[in-house]
Formats: structure tokens, C-alpha cells, sequence
């Protein structure tokens, strides 16, 4: 296992500069066509979106796993370990396999004779994997956009695309349209296309994309109620050959009612048959999402979210304020890689007590300097620096009263450092 995340590491320029210079699926496919392209070792699911990807691959990987079928999931980023991008019916693979598939590859590398990035190396040993294990389904989530992710070399049964925003754009830009159709680009010939976004000069370049069908939410499904519940949400969902009433989901924020019927509606399409009640039961209750609102106290509340651009951040912070209202005070935890000013105006940040900022984890973690000067001039009025977010999150705690709120979010980095902190001392 060590070897493996030192070769990976060696090959972190992206995670280490955020840039990628020639984007393209030439190396992916040299290294699978090396391994026998095993992208092609099962059916795909196939999933990019703005926001909203990991929540809809888990649905659709739990249903399908209460369907009976071996899953094979491939995510990304991770949260606290490298493991967690690739699973088997929710089950990370494990160090040994993990350096195994790894090693694979690297030894491929001279053989190829190119160099693959830290996600061109995590796709291709997912892919190893997968047929290694002889996984029934694979459910794989886009890296960034899509047209020309390393993940784009698979030829999807369903494609599913959530919904569209801003993001990425040093690479797709500068309008929506531009963002669409790069994501536009996982739709192939004679697959299925199930589409979140609703707005109709968007969805004109999807239904163009040469899908076999397009299935569209607001006319072919939808969630038709969406309500409040203990612990989560309680879903009326419609897709287009079946209503499916009271479904409960695991998850906190509306917008979650929508990824679910996203979900539901790719596994119809998958199957090319509604799935059953009791399926869809068991695998939407059983959908966990560690660092997406996760609650991870009461007295304070402690919650952490990987919010990681604006509209993540804006949706985040109106699950915050309109789903939970402590009686006490409102406390922000932030750390991020991007413009520090946009996400801080996306969380309302100057509508919290007390902001403590920090540097995300990670090499291109925004200095906490820079978060300080952005917080001050939203207007925050209490802030504090602290250098790691480990530091933030115990200085949080203790200024916290049982009746207070604390909020960590920013980053997955930041949510994934913040995890562990917060287990220990929340409650």
C-alpha cells in the first residue's frame, strides 16, 4: 500500500496545480488497451453533473445491490482514504488489492510509454479491478466535466447527467451551454440519457447527443413530493412508467429528492423495467454519504459538507438555515480551494456568529490570510484564523454551547479532515 500511494503521489500533478495541460483519453486508453480494456468487462452506469454526482451513484449502487447484482463503484475524491474511490457493494477495496491493481499499472508504464496522472492511474486500476473481481455493473463517476475525462472510454448502457453549473472553467467555459456540452460528451450511441437539468437551452444539446432515448426530468419523471422527515427525506417520485410513493432517503437537503429520482429513473432505464418497491426501499434507506451534511453531533449540532463551488456551497448553506434552526448560535468552519470571496458569499457567511478559518489540506488550499481578508470584506464580524483545520474544528467545539451550530464545509478536503476531529469530540 505504500508503494501504491507513493507512485500515485508521483503522479499528483493535477491534485498539486489544478491544471491539466492537454486534456485527452489518449493515456487511459493506451493503459486499458494494455490490460485488455477492461472498462468493457460489464454494463455501465455512467454519471457526471455539476453537483449531485456521489449522492446519485450511491443511490443508484444501493438499488442495484438490493437488486442482487455485484457492483462495482468508482468515485471520486476521496474523503479520508485513497480506498473509498473504488468499492464493491459499498465495500472499499481492500490495501492488498488496492497495491495489487496499482502495481499493475505501474508496471505497465514503460511498457506504454507514456505517463498517466494520479486519475488516470485510480480510473484504469478501478477498471482493472472490476474485471478482476467480475463485478455484474459498474456505476462510474466523471472525474471533471466529461468529454474528455479518463473515465470517458466506457460505452454506458444509462448515461445520467444531474444537473448544470459553473465549474471547471479554465477547461469549459465560459457559459452553460460550453459546461453542457462537454458534459454532453459521455452520451453514446444507443445508450440511454437520463437528464436532470430542466433548462431548455441546455437540454436541446443533450437530446442532440445521439442517445438511443433521452428521458427527461419534469416531463418523463419527477419528484412530485418532497417533504421534511426525521433523519432525511420522504419522496413522492414519478418516473416514467411508475409512481413510487413515501420513499425515505438517509439525506438532508432538498435538492437530494431530486438526485434520487435522477437515480430511480437510471435504474428503471437500466433495466429496461421498473424495479420493484421492495429494491427500491432497501436501497435508498441504505444510502450513506460521509462528508455530503453529515451530522455528526447534536449538542452542538455538528455538521461537515464538501461543498466545493458556489452552487454546492449556495445549496448547502440553504439546507442549513432552512432545515436546521438551532437555538443557539450559527458557527462556520471553512477552509477551500476556490475564490474564497464567491464561496464565503454562496454560504452566507457573514449571516453566521462566528467564522473560523483555516487552510484546506491540500497544495492548492487557499492560504488562510486570503480567507481572512475575503471574510472581512463580506462584512463578517467574528473571525478567527487557524493555520489546519483540525485546529479550527477543536477551537470550534469548545467555544460551542450545546444550543450552538457548527458547520465545517468548504472543500471535501476540508470536510475529510474535519471527520475525524469531529467524531472524536462532537457530543
Amino acid at each position: 500500500m505504500t508503494e501504491a500511494q507513493r507512485y500515485l503521489d508521483e503522479h499528483a500533478s493535477y491534485q498539486l496545480t489544478g491544471r491539466i495541460d492537454s486534456p485527452s483519453t489518449q493515456v487511459i486508453e493506451g493503459f486499458c488497451a494494455a490490460m485488455g480494456d477492461p472498462q468493457h468487462c460489464a454494463p455501465v452506469i455512467h454519471v457526471t453533473g455539476t453537483n449531485g454526482k456521489g449522492s446519485t451513484v450511491q443511490m443508484i449502487s444501493r438499488m442495484l445491490e438490493a437488486a442482487g447484482l455485484t457492483v462495482g463503484t468508482y468515485t471520486s475524491p476521496h474523503l479520508e482514504r485513497v480506498n473509498e474511490r473504488i468499492r464493491r457493494n459499498g465495500e472499499p477495496i481492500s490495501d492488498e488489492e488496492f497495491a495489487d491493481v496499482v502495481g499493475a499499472v505501474a508496471e505497465l508504464e514503460p511498457v506504454v510509454g507514456l505517463f498517466p496522472s494520479y486519475f488516470e492511474v485510480m480510473t484504469a486500476a478501478a477498471f482493472r479491478w472490476f474485471a478482476d473481481i467480475a463485478v455484474d455493473v459498474m456505476v462510474i463517476e466523471v472525474g471533471i466535466l466529461g468529454r474528455w475525462d479518463a473515465t470517458n472510454i466506457v460505452n454506458p448502457t444509462v448515461a445520467v447527467v444531474t444537473n448544470i453549473g459553473m465549474d471547471h472553467n479554465d477547461f469549459a467555459g465560459p457559459t452553460l451551454v460550453d459546461v453542457a456540452t462537454e458534459k454532453a460528451g459521455i452520451i453514446k450511441p444507443g445508450c440511454a440519457a437520463v437528464i436532470g437539468e430542466t433548462r431548455p437551452e441546455l437540454l436541446k444539446i443533450f437530446q442532440t447527443a445521439g442517445a438511443a432515448s433521452v428521458i427527461v426530468r419534469g416531463g418523463d419523471f419527477e419528484v412530485e413530493s418532497n417533504a421534511l422527515a426525521l433523519g432525511g427525506r420522504v419522496l413522492d417520485i414519478r418516473t416514467p412508467t411508475t409512481i413510487y410513493p413515501d420513499v425515505f432517503i438517509p439525506l438532508h437537503g432538498a435538492y437530494q429528492g431530486v438526485n434520487a429520482a435522477v437515480a430511480l429513473t437510471a435504474v428503471e432505464m437500466f433495466f429496461a423495467a421498473p424495479p420493484s418497491e421492495e429494491i427500491v426501499t432497501e436501497g435508498m434507506s441504505g444510502v450513506a454519504m460521509p462528508g455530503r451534511f453529515e451530522v455528526l453531533g447534536r449538542q452542538p449540532l455538528t455538521i461537515i459538507d464538501g461543498a466545493h463551488n458556489p452552487t454546492g456551497a449556495d445549496t448547502c448553506a440553504q439546507v442549513f438555515f432552512d432545515d436546521f434552526q438551532p437555538d443557539g448560535r450559527r458557527l462556520l468552519v471553512f477552509g477551500t480551494l476556490r475564490d474564497p470571496g464567491e464561496m464565503l458569499a454562496a454560504l452566507r457567511a457573514d449571516e453566521f456568529d462566528m467564522v473560523f478559518a483555516c487552510t484546506a489540506p491540500s497544495p492548492r488550499g487557499v492560504n488562510v490570510r486570503e480567507v481572512l481578508d475575503a471574510a472581512k470584506d463580506l462584512g463578517c464580524d467574528n473571525i478567527a484564523p487557524f493555520d489546519t483545520v483540525e485546529d479550527a474544528c477543536v477551537r470550534a467545539l469548545e467555544y460551542a454551547d450545546g444550543d450552538d451550530a457548527v458547520l465545517v464545509t468548504g472543500s471535501l478536503y476540508t470536510a475529510g479532515a474535519a471527520r475525524a476531529v469531529l467524531q472524536r469530540y462532537a457530543n
